[in-house]
């Protein structure tokens, strides 16, 4: 089953100013949608290995 979810990309260089001074951060911004990202693929993945299983 193809997974319909895809990873997040990674701001380009130039989409950070750099100075610190901006809340939230696209850098921010990023690894919050890439941590949802992985807990997604973590729940994916264990449904393939159960539905192996039976």
């Amino acid at each position: 089953m193809p997974n319909p979810h895809e990873k997040p990309i990674a701001p380009a260089d130039d989409d950070c100013c750099g100075g610190g001074a901006c809340n939230p951060c696209v850098w921010d911004h990023y690894y919050a949608e890439l941590q949802k990202w992985r807990i997604e693929e973590a729940k994916i993945r264990a449904e393939q290995v159960e539905n192996k299983e039976d």
